[in-house]
Formats: structure tokens, sequence, C-alpha cells
């Protein structure tokens, strides 16, 4: 009589394995700083946002919720921080944690303007190191990563201890600036800290650079144009910075520009900050035309003709689209030596 082999002797039968990313289903959310901004990343990327909400309650807390499950997911937050600065950048530590504590698998928080990287350095007595102090809050909260766009100095990457993936908009800018074919074209930095980059803006033109000589004698904003560094007379001008606030720097900079016998005078920044009064300070100044990136979507007053948006939605997707396949960011600027 034939008998089954007893059970510790059966051979095992083929297990089935459904394959699943290891790290995680890909999920983006939209804080209330950049909701748009968000909205077009994920067009990109032809993905849903996750549901999620944001609250300010009458005494001014801020409350925060994913209406989604996140469990084990590779999850992406992208919440600027700008105008209003603090409340966006609680928000943003809110929801980092909101993301751990659901049990995220990992969480990049990406920061399309991080307004803090201004206070980089101790350059007066009793100051705030303001940069790094919230650098140790973002890690402090959970984030596994930040990914973000032309910090005010690239060296504030070091006062992360996750990896940070730095995105520069020179390129998106410079490929909008081919289109508009304009000709006999320098570069012009505003002052000698920017030099650097304004040379990559150049070598991605294909044109020349100079420099300008700005001091800022006190916090008021306001900046003082003390020269300019190169030819410029005869020549259309390209003026480059990585952000603007009051638009001061930039007509003054104008203005020294055409007394050195320059033509048509342009601006383009990566962050529009655009501070009361700054749109019309922009429209009544010598600057043609000003181009700057969709980082910043709550402005504090309407844009000017002159301001024309340029989307840096798809780089961003396609960083994110990098991160999330384990395949290099650095790729995505093959024709550029990064300063």
């Amino acid at each position: 009589m034939n008998q089954d082999p007893p059970s510790s002797s059966r051979r095992p039968g083929p297990r089935i394995h459904q394959f699943q990313a290891p790290q995680g289903d890909l999920a983006i959310l939209a804080g209330s700083g950049n909701p748009l901004f968000a909205q077009a990343i994920a067009r990109e990327l032809d993905v849903q946002l996750t549901p999620c909400e944001s609250l300010v309650f009458s005494e001014g807390n801020v409350f925060v919720r994913i209406r989604e499950n996140v469990r084990g997911r590779d999850t992406f937050i992208v919440q600027g921080v700008h105008n209003p600065v603090n409340d966006n950048f609680v928000e943003l530590l809110f929801w980092i944690d909101a993301l751990r504590r659901a049990s995220a698998q990992h969480i990049t928080a990406v920061i399309p303007y991080f307004s803090y990287a201004k206070g980089d350095k101790k350059d007066e007595p009793r100051v705030s190191i303001r940069a790094r102090v919230c650098a140790d809050a973002i890690e402090a909260a959970g984030a596994d990563r930040v990914l973000t766009m032309d910090l005010h100095s690239p060296q504030i990457q070091g006062f992360f201890s996750v990896p940070v993936d730095h995105l520069y908009a020179r390129a998106v800018i410079c490929d909008h600036i081919r289109r508009q074919h304009i000709d006999n074209l320098v570069v012009c930095s505003p002052d000698a800290g920017f030099a650097k980059s304004a040379a990559a803006y150049a070598n991605l033109l294909n044109v020349p650079v100079v420099i300008g000589n700005k001091i800022r004698p006190d916090h008021s904003e306001q900046a003082e144009i003390l020269e300019v560094i190169g030819e410029v007379d005869g020549r259309n001008v390209l003026m480059v910075d990585d952000f603007t606030i009051t638009g001061g720097s930039l007509c003054c900079m104008a203005e020294v520009l055409r007394e050195r016998g320059a033509r048509d005078i342009y601006a383009a920044v990566s962050h529009g900050v655009l501070s009361p009064g700054a749109a019309a300070r922009i429209q009544n100044s010598l600057i043609r035309r000003l181009f700057m990136t969709d980082t910043i979507e709550n402005f504090m007053e309407p844009l000017c003709d002159k301001i024309e948006i340029i989307s840096v939605a798809p780089l961003f997707a396609q960083a994110i689209r990098s991160i999330h396949d384990r395949t290099s960011v650095s790729m995505l600027f093959p024709d550029e030596k990064t300063p």
C-alpha cells in the first residue's frame, strides 16, 4: 500500500514571488507652498498626487494629514520655504514627521526655494547661522534626502548629513534664452559672488561674461553698484543671479550698464521672491525682460508685464525619477561643468 512520504521529506513546490521595487512605490505629496508646482511635477511623471491636506487653525497652529496609505513607499514632499517663510518651513517639518510616522520607506524633502539658505555664515558678532539650524531641523524631523535648486551658496549642502541633490536652473533658462535669438549678447553677474555661476551661464550660451562690483552697506536690502568689469558698449546684456527680492540690484545694475553703452538689457533669476514694490520697480526700470522660474508661486502682489515665468517642473520631475530609480541625477546636466 502506497503511503505519502512524511511531511518533513516532501519537496516544497516553487514559490511565486511578486516583484516589488525595493524602494517602494512612488508617492508625490504637495504642501501648501507649491501646490501648482507639485501638480506639474506629477503630470510630468504621469502619476497622481497622493491625497493630503494642511490646515491653519484660528490661533495659527498648522495641521497636516496624509489621506492615503504611504507605508513602505518612496515619498517626495514638495514644499518650498518662501513667503510666509516660517509657516512654510514648519509645515515642511510636520509633513516629514507625518510621513515618518506613517512608515514611509524613504522621505525626500523637495524644496524648490530654500529661503534660509541666505543665512549661511556668521559674518557679524552674535548672529545665527540660520541655514545650519534649518538643515538640522529637517534631518531631525526624519528626512532621508533633500532635493532643491540653486542654493544661495552651494556649500550649504555640507550643512546636511543626508544626501542633497542640488539642481541648477541655468540649463533651462539658457534653453529659453537661445529661443529669443538675442544677438551680440554678453552675460553679466551683478557681483563677484555670483561670478562663477555667471561664467557657467556664459559657457552654455557661448558668449562673454562681465562682472559687476556690488556692495551691501547694511540690512536694508539695498545694494550699491560701484563698477562693471568688462566691455558692454554696444552689446545686449543678460544679467543673471540666483534670486531677487526687491529688484533693486538688477535695476541699479541696468542703469550702470546703460551708462556704459549697453543696448537691450535682460535679466534672469532662478527664484523671483519679489517683495512688495519689486514688480513696479522692475516695470519702470531699464530691464526689457525678466525671466524667472516657477519655484515660487505665491507672490505678495501681481507680477508686471516685463516678467516671464519659465517652468523647471520637468527638471524636478526628471530628478525625482532618477532618485526613485536609483540612477544618476548629475546626468541631467551633461553639457555643463557644475560650479
